[in-house]
C-alpha cells in the first residue's frame, strides 16, 4: 500500500489565486493529462517505443512548481519527464516528436521519453538513472549562486531515489554551501512497484532532510494551491541566499510504473480513492463555483487540446528519423564555456 499519511497545509490561511492563474493551472494540467493519454494510446500502437512513463495524477506537481517560479529558473528531473517541459511551455509537437525519435524532437530524436530537454526553457533535462539528476541539480544551482544570478533550480526525484547515496551527498553540499537548490520528492507512493513502507523505516520522506539542518516539509501535491505555495516560500528563501529547502510532494500516478507495468501490487480501491482528488477535476470544480467560465467553456478548451495534441501527433509522424551520421553529433560541447572567463 503507498503511504496514506496525509500532508499538512503548507499556510494556515487559504490564499487566494486570481481568475487568470485557475485559467492557466487548468489548460496546463488538462494539455499534459491529454498528451500522456495519446502517448500511452500510441506505445500501445507501437508508435513509441523503448521506454514510456506517465505523468497522469501528477500534474500539479509540474503546474503549481512553474507558476511560483520566474523566467530564468532552471528545471531537472527523473524520465518521467513529459510533462515539466510542456508546463514551461514547450510545444507539444516538438515533444511528441521526441517520443517517435524524430530529428524534430527536443532532443534531437536522440533522447526519446526518458531524456527530453528545453535550454531555452530553462529544462534541464530528463535523466533515466534513478537519482543521477539530484547532484546535477545542486551543481546547477552552485552555478547559479557562483553566478549571482538570483535563480534556482528545481530538482525533482521519485520516492525510490531517495534511496541513493547522490540524494544524500548532494543534500549535504547544498545545504553546507547554501546552494539555491529546491530538492522535491514526487512521492507517488511506490518506487516501480515496491510501496515507500517497503523500502524504509522512514516513510515520512521529507524528514530525511533533518539529517542536514535543511528546512523541509510535506506538501499536497494533489493540490496545485498547496504547491505553488510551498516552492514559492522555499524559493524565497534560496534567493535571500538562505539555501537549499526539501519538498516532499505527495501525489499520485493513477498509470503504472511505466507502460509494460500493469500495476497489480495496489487495490482498485486505493487508485480510486486518489481519483476522488484528482488535481485537475479540483481545479475544473474551483473555475465553476467561482464562475471564472461555464461548462461550456471548459469543454470548448478540451476540445481545443485535444486538437493540439492530434496536430503534435501528425507534425511527429511526417517528420523525418535523424539520420545515421547524427550519432556523431552533440558528443563533445563546445570549449567555450560560459563560467570561463578572463
Amino acid at each position: 500500500m503507498a503511504t496514506k499519511t496525509k500532508a499538512k497545509s503548507s499556510t494556515s490561511k487559504k490564499a487566494e489565486f486570481s481568475k487568470e492563474t485557475y485559467m492557466e493551472w487548468y489548460e496546463s494540467m488538462l494539455l499534459m493529462r491529454r498528451f500522456e493519454e495519446k502517448a500511452g494510446q500510441l506505445y500501445g500502437q507501437q508508435k513509441i517505443r523503448g521506454f514510456c512513463h506517465l505523468y497522469i495524477g501528477q500534474e500539479a506537481c509540474a503546474a503549481g512548481s512553474v507558476s511560483a517560479l520566474t523566467k530564468g529558473d532552471k528545471y531537472i528531473t527523473a524520465y518521467r519527464d513529459h510533462a515539466h517541459p510542456i508546463a514551461l511551455g514547450t510545444d507539444p509537437k516538438y515533444i511528441m516528436a521526441e517520443l517517435f525519435g524524430k530529428v524534430t524532437g527536443v532532443s534531437k530524436g536522440k533522447g526519446g521519453s526518458m531524456h527530453m530537454f528545453d535550454k531555452e526553457r530553462g529544462f534541464m533535462g530528463g535523466h533515466g538513472i534513478v537519482g543521477a539528476q539530484v547532484p546535477l541539480g545542486a551543481g546547477i544551482g552552485f552555478a547559479e549562486m557562483y553566478l549571482d544570478s538570483g535563480k534556482v533550480c528545481m530538482c525533482y526525484m521519485g520516492d525510490g531515489a531517495v534511496r541513493q547515496g547522490a540524494f544524500h551527498e548532494a543534500l549535504n553540499m547544498a545545504m553546507t554551501l547554501k546552494m539555491p537548490t529546491i530538492f522535491v520528492i514526487e512521492n507517488n507512493g511506490y518506487a516501480m512497484g515496491t510501496s515507500v513502507a517497503r523500502t524504509s523505516n522512514v516513510t515520512e520522506l521529507y524528514k530525511l532532510g533533518y539529517a542536514y539542518d535543511m528546512p523541509s516539509k510535506p506538501v499536497d501535491a494533489m493540490s496545485v494551491e498547496e504547491v505553488h505555495l510551498a516552492v514559492s516560500e522555499a524559493a524565497d528563501r534560496a534567493r535571500k541566499g538562505e539555501g537549499p529547502s526539501l519538498l516532499e510532494f505527495r501525489t499520485y500516478r493513477y498509470k503504472g510504473h511505466s507502460m509494460s507495468d500493469p500495476a497489480k501490487y495496489r487495490t482498485k480501491e486505493e487508485v480510486e480513492e486518489y481519483k476522488g482528488r484528482d488535481p485537475i477535476e479540483q481545479v475544473k470544480q474551483t473555475i465553476l463555483k467561482k464562475k471564472y467560465a461555464s461548462e461550456a467553456d471548459l469543454k470548448a478548451l478540451d476540445t481545443r487540446l485535444k486538437e493540439q495534441v492530434m496536430e503534435s501527433v501528425k507534425f511527429a509522424e511526417e517528420s523525418e528519423f535523424p539520420p545515421a551520421d547524427h550519432a556523431y553529433t552533440d558528443v563533445y560541447m563546445d570549449a567555450n564555456y560560459p563560467f570561463i572567463t578572463d
